[in-house]
């Protein structure tokens, strides 16, 4: 099994998908919005992939937080949404806002989970700042450590009662950057002291079945290098400081933030511990290279992958998706 998730090309598999993927093995794969349809067909998707790779637990990824950042969308689908509105009430209601960012996430994850999709990648645990970028305020549960904690357990909580594996994200924070990781490279100067608040959720939730690295130099750790690509990072800040022992996969490493081809910068990823790369766009050339230049995954990663996905292991999905909605609907109103 290589250790890479991918992403697909369109709403069904094509010839040279269902060929590739099969003989490259991956570990998983993530759906966006061009992979999305209408319910029927994203059932048949996922079925397609399971049936291909003969595994029952095949990590199926997306994006599902609510707000901006939602792939499954109206009208199929309700809006959702997004973090600053859970934050908002938390100001008033503490405790019903954690409630309402429990019972909205187990919402969210009976309609992934009716479509065969178990890996949602979320929440953010990334603490805002006066100066971060707009890519991340819009999502973010807040500006404060214990807060966002608080609700990203109750959104791991949440999807886990749905039947679906919740990925923190972006360690070892994201709430500094000022740029968007997407087309630039942010640079992060504050001190160790200063950045104690920003690992604070992290080591909270470290007990979290899968996260995800965020593309960011932090100069205080490894001025050379962004974390997903730095030993130092990974290892001495998310494996140490954080001592977070999940499964760790790379966010997008498309993203502008990396330089290299995909294949240099999937290897690179591994090379610095992660245990998964992801790979959004399902580009064929960029897969292959990708799958040619990666070794199978280790048994230690194979090993925290197992276990994430046993989480979910035998969880039929509990709830009903009207009253939970309705539910959140009249907390978020408190505010």
């Amino acid at each position: 099994m290589k250790p890479v998730i991918f992403g697909l090309s369109g709403l069904t598999l094509t010839d040279d998908e269902r060929a590739f993927y099969k003989d490259a093995d991956a570990a998983g794969y993530i759906l966006f919005k061009r992979n999305i349809e209408n319910r029927e067909q994203v059932r048949a998707l996922t079925d397609s992939l399971r049936e291909l790779t003969g595994r029952d637990e095949l990590p199926i990824l997306i994006d599902q937080e609510g707000g901006r950042v939602q792939r499954m969308q109206p009208p199929e689908w309700p809006q959702f949404p997004a973090g600053p509105d859970f934050d908002r009430l938390y100001d008033v209601a503490p405790m019903s806002a954690i409630e309402a960012a429990r019972v909205n996430a187990q919402a969210t994850a009976l309609m992934l989970a009716e479509v065969g999709v178990n890996v949602d990648c979320w929440p953010l645990l990334d603490v805002s700042q006066r100066d971060t970028t707009e890519a991340i305020t819009i999502r973010a549960l807040g500006h404060e450590p214990m807060r966002v904690a608080a609700m990203g357990k109750a959104i791991i909580e949440g999807l886990r009662t749905g039947g679906v594996v919740g990925v923190v994200k972006h360690m070892p924070g994201h709430g500094r950057a000022v740029v968007d990781t997407h087309f630039h490279l942010p640079t992060v100067t504050a001190s160790e002291e200063e950045l104690e608040i920003d690992l604070e959720p992290f080591r909270r939730l470290a007990d979290a079945p899968m996260g995800m690295t965020s593309h960011i130099v932090f100069q205080t750790w490894d001025p050379e290098r962004p974390a997903t690509m730095s030993p130092v990072v990974v290892e001495q800040v998310i494996r140490g400081k954080i001592g977070f022992n999940g499964l760790l996969m790379t966010d997008d490493i498309d993203m502008k933030a990396l330089s290299g081809t995909a294949g240099e910068k999937a290897a690179g990823a591994i090379a610095a511990g992660c245990d998964i790369v992801l790979d959004c766009w399902g580009r064929m050339d960029e897969m292959r290279e990708i799958a040619t230049l990666l070794n199978d995954m280790p048994a230690k990663s194979l090993e925290r992958l197992d276990r994430a996905m046993a989480t979910v292991r035998g969880v039929k999905p509990q709830g009903d998706f009207a009253e939970l909605i309705a539910k959140r609907d009249e907390l978020l109103a408190l505010a």
